[in-house]
């Protein structure tokens, strides 16, 4: 089939990933047929193919480039000494990262179900990635005395799981700035650790 007049690939690619997320994020992935999404950007069904295989490759797609932006801005932030300093570091960062992406944090959360037996590994892995960078903060505190953490691995899991509660609560219009919720969630963070 041909492209649609006008169609190019670097703008409409992005515009069928961004009608994904936002209708898998509003209505469920499995609610969500290739027409809905070709018809939210406004190409023909059939044109969807030419920018990805399936729905199935546009969720794995979507998912994975949201893991791989998280890691990269997690890892270019600047170095911080103590391990308190770098567990503020995280909480800021997870917040306000996770804040900016409501509906990717959403899918990614959600949708994991949904993804081939073949696709699955590869963000379970990169979501590991991203868990073992707290581990290591919440491992170093817990050496050197700062942190008083039973077990590291599901500290992770629990601060993890607090700080995504925020997406499903925060509203721009709200009395809370983004900047007070960071201080907030790190004061329930930093009792949780005992640091």
């Amino acid at each position: 089939m041909a492209r649609t007049q006008g169609s190019h690939s670097e703008i409409t690619g992005p515009r069928i990933r961004a009608a994904a997320l936002k209708l898998f994020a509003k209505h469920g992935y499995a609610a969500v047929s290739m027409r809905q999404i070709a018809s939210d950007v406004g190409v023909q069904a059939g044109a969807l193919y030419n920018y990805t295989p399936d729905k199935q490759a546009l969720l794995f797609t979507l998912l994975k480039t949201h893991m791989h932006e998280l890691l990269a801005a997690y890892d270019d932030l600047p170095a911080q000494g103590s391990a308190t300093a770098q567990l503020r570091s995280f909480v800021n960062f997870h917040i306000s990262f996770h804040l900016e992406r409501p509906d990717a944090v959403f899918i990614s959360y959600m949708e994991l179900r949904n993804l081939s037996p073949e696709n699955f590994p590869v963000i379970e892995s990169l979501r590991r990635t991203y868990e073992t960078r707290l581990q290591d903060i919440l491992s170093a505190g817990k050496q050197d005395g700062s942190f008083a953490v039973e077990d590291t691995k599901i500290t992770t899991w629990a601060v993890i799981a607090m700080l995504n509660g925020v997406i499903t609560w925060y509203n721009t219009e709200g009395r809370l700035s983004v900047e007070e919720v960071q201080s907030t969630y790190w004061e329930m963070v930093r009792k949780t650790v005992a640091a």
